[in-house]
């Protein structure tokens, strides 16, 4: 791991220092590349998983310690293997698609982490202290000759090195005949759903052998399929509302308290399409990639190919807010339907105070917009641009055919390979993952650490 500090200036208060890490991997194999980025929800800890099935837990170190702050390799472990399904003669891929974590209960943390097919259940747990002394093993662990054993003794807890334990505790299988893409875990803490392209079902954390199915969009006929199920995510706060995305660019909030079956949705967010700015491609890029609700439960946040969007629960005719993530790419949309970039699904990221929202692109570019002042940025995660106590510039991509400034950066010379898809926000704190393919960045705002 490399640590850095960066300033990361705009949209958030003032010029704020920030800490970067980058993992290092030679050479860049595909099962390194990041798939998804996820914090706890106290922000101590954040996940990542990549496409070869290994979820790797970061933990923020304890401001009493040198590096206050700072995020460190907490735990690693494999969390899918490849599997074959004979049946289909399909070959399932071990590349972890989501990690939701539960709220923590007690000293141990859950979170659930899935792949196309199985989602799993694992429990974190540390170990400082170890049991000395049984009676019927010896120090090896091997079980003694009871007639060996002439007196008795009481077993003690001895402290150890600090170890950290990952167990599965459940496996949800056998329930998506397609592609998961969104796992969710509800307020109630008791259930979460799974979402493919067709189907919602309904799991308790406790039951692994069933779940309910709670949409299904799939015609009786697959020649009449029009749209697939996007992404889908429970309301922070109303265990029976949930909100799904489909691939035509629309939002359902769907009641449970309706019906077992939420088929018919309680209410249908779209933006009504302008006919003059109809193309072969408006479908394609109208397809949300990614939604989240606000942290306040009031607003939905979505992501399609060229825009984020910010709808208000209580309006369901437009968007509250559109921002214009990369526009420059409308001149370019016939190469990159060619290259399959077009089919890229960027998420995006809510701050802890809903005032600011964050997503990817592309040169390994992030944007940043800020609601309250409608200012907007653009910055780079990459290894080049980041010196130590570097001061992280916003970056500019000129148009084709557009004057163009000192810095700017033409839009003929973007690197489309270098992508940002994954980005994740502290729920509290002016602190961001992000996922460059092997590398990950974690920009912190220092000046709240040194203020502790």
């Amino acid at each position: 791991m490399v640590s850095l500090c960066l300033s990361l200036p705009v949209i958030l208060p003032s010029h704020i220092s920030f800490s970067i890490f980058v993992s290092l991997s030679h050479p860049l194999s595909s099962a390194d590349i990041i798939s998804t980025v996820e914090f706890n929800h106290t922000g101590e800890l954040l996940a990542t998983g990549d496409k070869g099935g290994r979820v790797v837990i970061f933990q923020r170190e304890p401001e009493v310690s040198i590096l206050q702050g700072e995020y460190n390799v907490y735990s690693t472990f494999q969390s899918h293997e490849p599997e074959f399904d004979y049946l289909k003669s399909l070959e399932i891929e071990e590349k972890i698609n989501k990690i939701r974590w539960l709220p923590q209960q007690n000293a141990a943390h859950f979170l659930l982490s899935t792949n196309d097919k199985t989602i799993k259940l694992w429990k974190v747990s540390e170990r400082d202290k170890r049991p000395e002394g049984y009676n019927l093993k010896d120090e090896e662990g091997r079980i003694k000759d009871i007639s060996t054993v002439t007196s008795l003794q009481v077993p003690v807890l001895k402290p150890m090195d600090l170890m950290v334990e990952v167990s599965p505790r459940r496996v949800f299988a056998n329930a998506h005949t397609y592609h998961v893409n969104s796992i969710s875990v509800n307020s109630d803490y008791e259930t979460y759903m799974s979402a493919d392209d067709l189907r919602i079902n309904l799991w308790h954390l406790d039951i692994t052998d069933r779940s309910f199915n709670i949409v299904d969009i799939k015609p009786a006929n697959m020649e009449d399929l029009t749209e697939v199920i996007t992404a889908a995510e429970f309301h922070p706060y109303h265990c029976n509302l949930f909100v799904y995305s489909s691939s035509k660019g629309t939002l359902r909030l769907c009641d449970m308290r309706e019906a077992a079956l939420c088929d018919k949705h309680s209410k249908l967010f779209e933006e009504p399409e302008d006919p003059s700015a109809r193309s072969f491609f408006s479908e394609i890029i109208s397809s949300v990639s990614d939604v989240k609700f606000s942290h306040s439960g009031r607003y939905l946040l979505t992501r399609d190919y060229l825009t984020a969007k910010v709808w208000d629960l209580n309006m369901e005719s437009k968007p509250l807010e559109t921002y214009q993530v990369h526009d420059y790419l409308r001149s370019k949309l016939c190469s990159l339907y060619e290259n399959d970039c077009i089919f890229d699904k960027f998420e995006c990221a809510w701050n802890g105070s809903d005032s600011v929202i964050m997503t990817g692109a592309y040169n390994n570019f992030f944007r940043m917009f800020d609601r309250n002042t409608k200012r907007d940025v653009t910055l780079e995660a990459s290894r080049e641009s980041s010196k130590p106590r570097a001061v992280l510039k916003p970056r500019r991509v000129c148009a084709a055919g557009g004057k163009r400034r000192k810095d700017d950066i033409s839009v003929d010379s973007l690197d489309f390979t270098k992508k940002i898809l994954h980005t994740a926000w502290h729920p509290t704190e002016n602190i961001i993952a992000i996922a460059a393919t092997n590398n990950l960045y974690i920009f912190q705002d220092k000046l709240n650490s040194e203020m502790h």
